[in-house]
């Protein structure tokens, strides 16, 4: 699994520091943040560095609302969705590896909230990524 990347506060995650940490999954990575930035999805992605967790995480955003946060692991990058159980109801109905929809169904929920983490390695998982993205955004 690794150990989260990205903890120096004074270093921001620039192009140049994620191609370095990333390496091999960096071209993967970058195709996620082109994607979510098209005219498809228009999310926003913004980098911060939280203090409560001692790293750098990306907060992507839709309308102000965050819909994903990822995170940087040695050996890829790390994607976290969250739903209600309400809002999450459809999950086990879509286009997406079993997986990822079995996973969500044994997360406990943290307060009212089940998450939906997925580790991205190569470029086929980013059809799973985006259909719950899709997913996600029309419950907002």
């Amino acid at each position: 699994m690794g150990i989260l990347l990205l903890k120096d506060p004074e270093v921001f995650p620039t192009a140049e520091v994620l191609g370095k940490v990333l390496d091999k999954t960096y071209s993967v990575f970058e195709e996620f943040i082109n994607a979510i930035e098209s005219e498809e999805f228009r999310f926003s992605p913004e980098w911060r560095y939280y203090k409560d967790g001692k790293a750098w995480l990306c907060k992507i955003t839709y309308k102000k609302k965050t819909v994903v946060w990822l995170s940087v692991w040695p050996d890829c990058f790390k994607v976290a969705l969250y739903f209600t159980e309400k809002s999450g109801e459809g999950i086990s109905g879509l286009q997406i590896g079993d997986s990822i929809k079995e996973d969500y169904a044994k997360h406990v929920p943290i307060g009212r909230l089940k998450p939906v983490i997925v580790e991205i390695r190569e470029k086929s998982q980013l059809l799973d990524i985006y259909a719950l993205l899709k997913y996600k955004i029309g419950k907002l």
